[in-house]
């Protein structure tokens, strides 16, 4: 989106660098980024290696989520800005969209920052803010951010970037998202679930094989939708270690990890799946599962 932005505001782009071509999906084809189908459609050089900045010709460099260290000897060679989609200091590194919906944050944003050796340490030149809504997910809520990112680098390179702020206020780190970040254990409480949900690929256990959690969302414990009845109840889902959650807690009377419809009992309230995939199968209505 940044690179469209440029290009649309009558930026010279010299060159654009992003990762190598790899294999994906099951065939195992070999397919371009997004980035570099960009930069084609628009005629633009393209490579993979970062080195090559330094003979493009180019006054300014502009990165965006591109996820590898920055050798510094690349960044003595031409000055960076970097548009990061937190509100820095809070949620510097790897996944702060992610990170800020986990952590239940109301509020993020785009910055754009001076890129250094540090990890994401640089001072800001602008920032944008955006409230997080009880629903967003990380892909949207992303897809958002770059919009905003892209409209603040834009309006930044033709205002002139003037001087950059250093960031104040408690640091906060964004570690990449792993497996066991998106493991839905039942005995914790239905809200932070639903958070695990919003950021994609959720998943649980049921009769020894994989379930993903695609789409989801918290009921009270009180609510008829929550289910409870003894006579409805399916089964109940389990740990990633195979152990039957239902045994650790209680909540509201039913167990986390018990199943009634298409609700399951968490340590707070229930969680009543709307979408999802069993291993090996597409995504499906939970209803329908």
């Amino acid at each position: 989106m940044a690179l469209d932005a440029l290009v649309g505001a009558g930026h010279d782009v010299k060159l654009v660098v992003t990762r190598p071509d790899k294999r994906r999906g099951r065939g195992g084809a070999v397919s371009a980024t997004p980035v570099k189908e960009t930069a084609a459609r628009h005629g633009l050089t393209v490579t993979s290696d970062p080195a090559a900045v330094t003979a493009a010709g180019a006054e300014l460099g502009v990165v965006v989520a591109y996820g590898r260290i920055i050798r510094p000897d690349i960044l003595a060679a031409l000055p960076m800005v970097n548009v990061h989609f937190s509100l820095l200091p809070r949620w510097r590194g790897a996944a702060p969209v992610e990170r800020a919906i986990l952590a239940g944050d109301r509020t993020t944003g785009v910055c754009l920052m001076d890129v250094e050796e540090g990890l994401d340490t640089g001072a800001v030149y602008r920032r944008a803010e955006t409230a997080i809504g009880p629903d967003d997910t990380a892909a949207g809520l992303t897809a958002r951010l770059a919009g905003m990112g892209a409209e603040l680098l834009v309006r930044a390179l033709d205002e002139g970037l003037g001087q950059p702020v250093p960031q104040a206020g408690e640091v906060t780190y964004a570690a990449k998202i792993e497996p066991e970040d998106l493991h839905l254990d039942w005995a914790r409480p239905a809200v932070e679930l639903h958070r695990v949900v919003r950021i994609g690929r959720a998943w649980t256990t049921w009769q020894g094989r994989r379930l993903l959690v695609l789409a989801a969302h918290p009921v009270e414990a009180g609510d008829p939708g929550a289910g409870g009845g003894a006579t409805d109840r399916a089964g109940s889902a389990t740990d990633g270690d195979g152990t039957d959650s239902a045994s650790r807690a209680s909540a509201g009377g039913r167990r986390p990890g018990t199943i009634d419809g298409a609700t399951v009992a968490t340590g707070q309230g229930g969680l009543r799946l709307e979408l999802v995939q069993p291993e090996g199968r597409r995504p499906m209505p939970a209803a329908d599962w």
